[in-house]
């Protein structure tokens, strides 16, 4: 489970049941091919947003139950129809996309959850759906989990995100912590960026860990997926841990003696 873009959540592993593999595709592809679309490639602003729009055309097809344009959707259609997905939650990652190619900034910690319950929250809540397990305390402990990878992800990729001209760091933690963004750009460590990953990595893990309980209410081997998918979100944090956020000189991954570890962990849960 390499933790990186969708790669964070299960897709489709040999872990999932057989019947749920498919939908679960579905839904990456569609994830996947969105946020390709408002990150790959050197298209404008403009045209990315319209590409996004076409997206969107499509779900309100689909929701009308006209057959879809594009024959990528085909299969999403089927899987929406057959398992009664909320298009809502697939509105929310297409928003939260278009938001990626405007905003570059975030003032505060509420506002980075905020994009992350449209970015990174549906996914999970769309697992949810899928096994019928919906209820209020599912939904808010899956939120936990999807949102804390969301941001997990962002600590990893602090380097590549402005190459992209973006800084998901809350702009408040970076003054608390003295700060400036031409750090960033020099790939600068510093004893205050130690100190900057260290406060995001342990409320990143709180939410994490405040996620993790889901498993208990899962079935058999989606409750097993959710269960390597926490534990290696853990790991990636405690990887950044280890070189006291020094994400710059090299991105913290999973390496082939991490599962050992992860496995491990998993049968503690």
């Amino acid at each position: 489970m390499p933790v990186d873009h969708y790669e964070n959540f299960p897709v489709a592993s040999l872990l999932l049941p057989r019947r749920l593999r498919q939908p679960v595709e579905a839904i990456y592809r569609f994830a996947r091919a969105a946020d390709d679309i408002a990150d790959e490639g050197d298209a404008p602003a403009a045209a990315r947003l319209q590409a996004l729009a076409a997206y969107g055309d499509e779900l309100d097809r689909i929701e009308r139950g006209v057959p879809p344009v594009m024959p990528q959707f085909s299969a999403l259609a089927a899987v929406i129809g057959e398992w009664r997905l909320p298009l809502q939650l697939l509105r929310d990652l297409l928003d939260a996309f278009a938001q990626d190619v405007v905003k570059k900034r975030y003032a505060d910690y509420p506002e980075l959850l905020d994009y992350c319950r449209r970015s990174a929250n549906p996914v999970g809540r769309l697992l949810l759906h899928l096994v019928g397990r919906t209820g209020d305390d599912n939904l808010r402990r899956s939120d936990c989990i999807c949102s804390a990878l969301q941001l997990v992800n962002f600590w990893q990729d602090i380097a590549l995100d402005w190459q992209k001209e973006r800084v998901y760091l809350p702009q408040c933690d970076l003054a608390r912590f003295a700060i400036a963004e031409e750090q960033i750009a020099a790939a600068c460590w510093s004893e205050q960026w130690a100190a900057l990953l260290e406060f995001q990595i342990t409320r990143t893990r709180q939410l994490l860990l405040a996620g993790a309980p889901l498993v208990h209410a899962l079935p058999g081997r989606m409750a097993w997926e959710i269960r390597l998918t926490v534990q290696g979100g853990l790991r990636i944090l405690e990887r950044i841990g280890s070189v006291r956020g020094d994400v710059f000189t090299q991105r913290p991954v999973l390496a082939a003696g991490d599962w050992l570890r992860i496995g491990s962990r998993c049968l503690r849960m």
